[in-house]
């Protein structure tokens, strides 16, 4: 006898869904794609299940991104693929019982309606004006505004002892490298395998004692030892330089975000001023006015590039 499948919450919200999308226009069962490229992936009572109705559930569920491919060989399609599988049955079997009659069927089919049809529209207005245009537009606008510190790189050797940063010290007066006496003698871990490499960093993000140390420090001078947490730091710059804004790439998730933030807003603006709506209980919100400094949606900023290993 087969093991029964373990019960999955989300098919109840599926199911809704499903009978939803049938009051709204039962599909005839053809074969066409409903997508370019688009693949069969099972059918149930003769009825196609697509590619995209399986991405498309992933997506609901938030086991992936908006947009980010899913491979019809991989485990968690295959996953997503039986609760759609079960979703359509399960549907199936509550419109033989003719479930999709009863009242309180029928208001709940009604929301879940209208959360579909608006979030179509919410993807239809969000295409149209979420393009790359617009992101490169708010990008270039952002990058302008942005203010860049000037960045330092600089390696670094941390002893316990004032009289062990003493003692490397006179060895770099000698001569000895830097680099090879940090792999030796440092104790922070986290650099002394890189030669003490701390990467580039700007000075805000480093111990106030770094910051006295570094303000003035020329390329290829060595500085120190200084007492800081953790024991006696000596440092070498090793460049100094502006620093790097994000890159497109990067920015382009929390540009979306703002822009698809800001078409949302707009639409509703637009549909509400041309509606009557009449909320008909009072709420905490509606009782207390806002104060006159709340704070309102911020355009994206474009952050310069995350800083380098700090001690």
């Amino acid at each position: 006898m087969a093991a029964a499948k373990p019960f999955r919450p989300l098919l109840v919200a599926g199911l809704v869904a499903g009978l939803a999308l049938g009051a709204c226009g039962r599909e005839g069962g053809g074969e066409q794609p409903p997508e370019r490229g688009d693949q069969a992936v099972a059918r149930v009572d003769g009825r196609t299940v697509w590619a995209s109705d399986v991405k498309r559930e992933a997506v609901a569920q938030g086991k992936i991104g908006e947009g980010e491919p899913l491979d019809v060989s991989a485990p968690l399609f295959q996953q997503v693929l039986e609760e759609v599988v079960d979703q359509k049955l399960l549907a199936a079997e509550a419109l033989k019982r003719k479930l999709d009659k009863d009242p309180v069927a029928q208001r709940r089919l009604a929301a879940a309606r209208d959360r579909i049809l608006g979030d179509m529209l919410v993807e239809n207005v969000v295409s149209d004006a979420v393009n790359d245009n617009a992101i490169r537009g708010l990008y270039q606008e952002q990058l302008k505004l942005a203010k860049r510190s000037e960045e330092i790189r600089a390696r670094q050797i941390l002893l316990a002892s004032q009289a062990e940063a003493d003692q490397v010290r006179k060895l770099l007066a000698a001569g000895a490298r830097f680099e090879a006496l940090a792999m030796e003698r440092s104790t922070d871990a986290a650099s002394r395998f890189n030669g003490g490499d701390l990467g580039y960093f700007t000075t805000d993000v480093m111990p106030p004692a770094y910051d006295a140390a570094l303000r003035d420090a020329r390329v290829g001078q060595v500085v120190g030892p200084f007492a800081t947490e953790g024991g006696f730091a000596i440092l070498k710059v090793e460049d100094r330089r502006l620093e790097q804004p994000i890159t497109l790439e990067a920015a382009r998730p929390q540009i979306v975000r703002f822009l698809t933030y800001d078409e949302i807003r707009d639409l509703l603006e637009k549909l509400r001023g041309k509606a009557k709506v009449e909320i008909l209980v009072e709420g905490e919100a509606q009782r207390r006015p806002p104060p006159a400094d709340a704070p309102k949606p911020a355009p994206a900023q474009v952050q310069p590039q995350a800083k380098g290993a700090t001690p």
